[in-house]
């Protein structure tokens, strides 16, 4: 995009969308990206709206389904705002959510800086700068009214979809000798649905989105800091949640979290 006042005005529209719990069917066409880059110009501008660091990232449409689910053919990265934000157990507001829908994930601590550079990251490297594995569950939304037809650059203009995320426990230290790819995750909507997930539904593997995630900021020379969190992509299929829903993850050996939604 290159003018920072379209720029801003952009994010404008979509920030004042996601706090009103409002939709739009599109970008007006002067402030619409026309590339991914431009659309990471766009959220960019959403730092500027919070009073705190960056609390970390997040990857969407990090699985073949969940890359049709939104129209895309390859991942998107989101900023995780510190206000949206919550801890294990706790109870959110429904709110306008459109896409009412929650994600069992796998969420990586750094431990120190990843900089942008011109050789990308290999997985090694990238684990060796992680501090610690964190449980995880995302509640994502989007502003478009159709987000599966708003493709990628708008998708990642609108923070990939991103709305608000739990942060749950410090896995044991003996996650990494666990084969994540292979690790099973049940999700609960208690009384209702339960479904079972695998690592590998992310990417292939969890360390592989996270490697992802690094040389995508790499690429757009953004550095992903050290005490940041990134929150990989959903294990399961995401779980359709309602009003006063109380929702669970089971992680075996790694542990589990769980929230609710609060009643109108």
């Amino acid at each position: 995009m290159g003018d920072p006042e379209l720029c801003r005005a952009a994010s404008d529209l979509l920030w004042e969308h996601w706090q009103q719990g409002r939709r739009l069917d599109a970008l007006p066409p002067e402030l619409r990206p026309a590339d991914r880059a431009a659309g990471y110009e766009i959220q960019a501008c959403l730092e500027d709206r919070s009073a705190r660091k960056l609390f970390g990232w997040k990857i969407a449409a990090t699985s073949a389904a969940g890359q049709r689910h939104i129209g895309v053919d390859g991942p998107l990265a989101g900023r995780l705002l510190a206000e949206r934000v919550h801890a294990d157990g706790a109870t959110l507001p429904f709110g306008a959510n459109a896409m009412r829908v929650v994600e069992a994930e796998f969420a990586f601590r750094m431990g120190r800086d990843l900089a942008p550079r011109e050789a990308p990251y290999v997985t090694r490297e990238v684990m060796d700068a992680v501090a610690d594995l964190h449980l995880a569950i995302e509640i994502p939304d989007s502003r478009f009214v159709d987000f599966a037809t708003a493709g990628a650059p708008q998708l990642i203009a609108d923070n990939a979809c991103a709305h608000d995320f739990v942060l749950g426990p410090a896995a044991a230290r003996q996650w990494r000798t666990i084969d994540l790819a292979n690790h099973q995750v049940l999700g609960t909507i208690a009384g209702k649905l339960e479904r079972q997930g695998i690592g590998s539904n992310v990417l292939g593997d969890p360390r592989r989105a996270l490697t992802w995630l690094a040389n995508e900021l790499s690429g757009i020379g953004v550095t992903l800091r050290a005490g940041q969190v990134v929150t990989t992509g959903t294990c399961v299929i995401p779980m359709p949640v309602a009003p006063g829903d109380h929702v669970s993850a089971d992680y075996g050996v790694l542990g589990r979290m769980a929230m609710r939604f609060a009643m109108p």
